[in-house]
């Protein structure tokens, strides 16, 4: 069996492979494995945290959290995954002109680890300190890992690249699916911040693994692609300090004078407006790049196509864990044979069906491809998103069924979540893979880092609407948002030969 799993591999990094892969990929599937399982305890807990106040909350779980309301916990959370995702972008800043990738990865994780410990301290101070570290280590790490897993393949045409990708998914996905039953029941039913230490500990062994894993990279995970330079450090320093020192002051006086409160919302509204602003703005940066070859700005063109169908996708798939958590706390049925599920378990669906569905899926990509009849990824992305609205549309279904106090059988949110799934597996390992060969040189670790800036978009979208008041629970909301996603599904598949015509060789 062991010379099977490390048999020569030519055109990879490292001079051994994993299941036919570079060794490296077993590290980095288990760093990324022990970070989703903290990430995703966590987020299983963070909205029901949020909305929980003494013993007889309308939740039905433990007291002891912040007792906010559901719009303020829907906002919270939008805004926090949201920033995870924009933080991805001067991550892969950090790994390509600071660090270098492997340097940030290493950094980033016990960041992270800091975070989580912050959370399970109590007080309203430490959680949201917590938020911000584990924000800013999540984005250091993300972009930069998935660098890491581009680089272990030399050539950019090696075809087990996708499955390389579609490997590392699963890795992300076996640590979310076990996360929100171990995190999500301890965390749920014991004790909130015993949860969010258990977080702590799985992110502490993805960070050990990583630091004790490092044969097998490749050698361009230690080399900072484009240096700053002395001058560039000392502005960048500059610049850094002075927003610090502006949003400071900000949030300082806004406290002081009480214009702004978390109760209100307020508070959110300019972090918001930057989820949004800045993704638009970092694109329009990066095409008017003269540095650029014609065909790295023709494919960045194709590009925004993929980000703009990307962001309308995670404005629905991220509510899994706030409106669908929400809507499954106080309005599903959740007994089996006498046992009463936990709320965080329906966390555990989307990962658990990827780990499923995920192999299926790339046999049917491979059988279609040998067969010349593999659809292209703007096609795989049309998909994702007609299946991620019509999910939506059956949501419906529960809601109308869930009045005067009903209850619905789970199966409907269950039923919701494979169709994520289904839409989830013709998008993200794609867009990452897709990412990795489109990337500009310039921009070789940062453009993961902008693919991830459409979840930031995505998310805002939700934040700004439940910060304005609109209950995302409501029937028109969720119709509107169903409508949005199948309209821009069926214009990208409009779209389809233009686009892959930008793309170049790239499929």
């Amino acid at each position: 069996m062991a010379s099977s799993l490390t048999k020569e591999t030519p055109g990879a990094a490292g001079d051994k492979a994993f299941f036919g892969h570079p060794r490296g990929l077993a590290i980095l599937f288990m760093t990324e494995m022990w970070e989703r399982f903290s990430y995703y305890g966590m987020r299983a807990l963070l909205v029901m945290y949020l909305v929980s106040g003494g013993a007889d909350a309308a939740t039905g779980s433990q007291g002891g959290g912040l007792a906010m309301t559901a719009a303020t916990a829907t906002a919270i959370y939008s805004v926090y995954v949201a920033m995870v995702y924009l933080m991805a972008m001067p991550g892969g800043w950090f790994g390509d002109r600071v660090w270098g990738a492997r340097k940030t990865v290493q950094i980033a994780s016990f960041v992270i680890v800091a975070g989580h410990l912050s959370l399970a301290l109590p007080g309203q101070v430490m959680f949201f300190v917590g938020l911000c570290l584990i924000a800013f280590g999540s984005g250091l790490l993300k972009a930069n890992i998935s660098t890491m897993v581009g680089h272990l393949y030399t050539d950019p045409k090696d075809p087990r690249r996708d499955g390389g990708f579609t490997i590392f998914y699963m890795g992300i996905n076996l640590g979310a699916v076990v996360a929100p039953i171990a995190i999500g029941w301890i965390g749920e039913a014991v004790n909130w911040h015993l949860g969010f230490g258990l977080a702590a500990v799985g992110m502490a062994i993805g960070a050990i693994t990583f630091m004790l894993g490092t044969r097998g990279f490749s050698e361009r995970d230690n080399r900072v692609a484009n240096p700053l330079s002395p001058a560039e450090k000392k502005a960048v320093i500059t610049k850094t300090l002075v927003c610090a020192a502006v949003i400071a002051a900000f949030y300082l006086l806004v406290g002081f004078t009480d214009v702004f409160t978390l109760t209100k919302n307020w508070v959110l509204v300019p972090i918001i407006l930057a989820g949004l602003l800045i993704p638009i703005g970092v694109l329009v940066k990066i095409k008017r790049d003269k540095d650029l070859s014609g065909e790295e700005q023709t494919k960045m063109t194709a590009f925004i196509y993929f980000f703009a169908a990307a962001a309308v996708f995670w404005m629905i798939f991220d509510q899994g864990a706030s409106t669908l958590s929400l809507f499954g706390d106080s309005k599903t049925e959740r007994n089996i044979f006498g046992w009463d599920m936990p709320n965080t378990f329906f966390q555990a669906l989307n990962p658990g069906f990827i780990m499923l569905l995920a192999p299926v899926a790339a046999a049917i990509w491979l059988a279609l491809a040998k067969r010349n009849r593999e659809p292209s990824t703007i096609v795989k992305f049309s998909i994702a998103l007609v299946v991620a609205g019509a999910s939506f549309f059956v949501f419906l279904i529960p809601m109308n069924l869930a009045t005067d106090g009903t209850k619905v059988t789970m199966w409907w949110l269950v039923l919701i979540f494979l169709m994520h799934t289904v839409a989830e597996l013709c998008l993200s390992p794609v867009g990452l893979s897709l990412t990795t060969k489109m990337a500009p040189a310039k921009y070789a670790s940062q453009m993961m880092g902008v693919f991830f800036l459409a979840v930031t978009a995505g998310d805002s979208v939700t934040g700004m609407l439940s910060v304005a008041g609109v209950d995302l629970n409501s029937p028109g909301v969720v119709v509107f948002e169903a409508a949005a996603a199948v309209v821009a599904g069926i214009l990208i598949w409009m779209s389809r030969n233009k686009v892959r015509a930008l793309m170049g060789e790239v499929r």
